[in-house]
């Protein structure tokens, strides 16, 4: 057997380790700016780190697909709800072997709203500079 293999396995892994933490990071921060963003009621800010085709199931199961839609329901609740502020927390992001794709889980608590907040997952597409979110499902679990 050759000697080098594992030491080959292992330099593998350390740098597919250190690939999953920079995009973790990278993800992180896109989602923090975006948290900065809703408490903001920046509608476009908000919106930026989505795909056109973007789609979303709000906590009270809404589904909306495409990022101008999406734009426009951002619009009605900040109108509709002005004090409304909501914060996703990400729990866990694992990123695909391929480095394409990632996904994130967490919580999301309200102020203003109609929920307190709940449990979210969002699905995260690589693109030729940046992670960009391709989907997200809210779910509203608190009062």
């Amino acid at each position: 057997m050759n000697k080098r293999l594992p030491i080959i396995f292992l330099l593998l892994f350390g740098a597919r380790c250190a690939i999953a933490q920079t995009v973790e990071a990278q993800i992180r921060a896109v989602r923090a700016a975006s948290n900065d963003a809703i408490a903001r009621h920046d509608v476009d800010g908000v919106v930026r780190d989505m795909l056109p085709d973007y789609s979303i199931v709000t906590g009270r199961g809404q589904h909306v697909e495409g990022r101008d839609s999406v734009l426009a329901l951002w619009r009605k609740t900040f109108n509709a709800m002005p004090g409304v502020v909501y914060l996703r927390t990400p729990a866990s992001i694992v990123v695909s072997k391929n480095d394409s794709l990632a996904w994130e889980t967490g919580q999301w608590v309200a102020q203003h709203s109609y929920s307190g907040g709940g449990n979210y997952s969002a699905m995260w597409r690589k693109t030729a500079n940046s992670w960009k979110l391709a989907a997200e499902l809210f779910v509203s679990l608190e009062n």
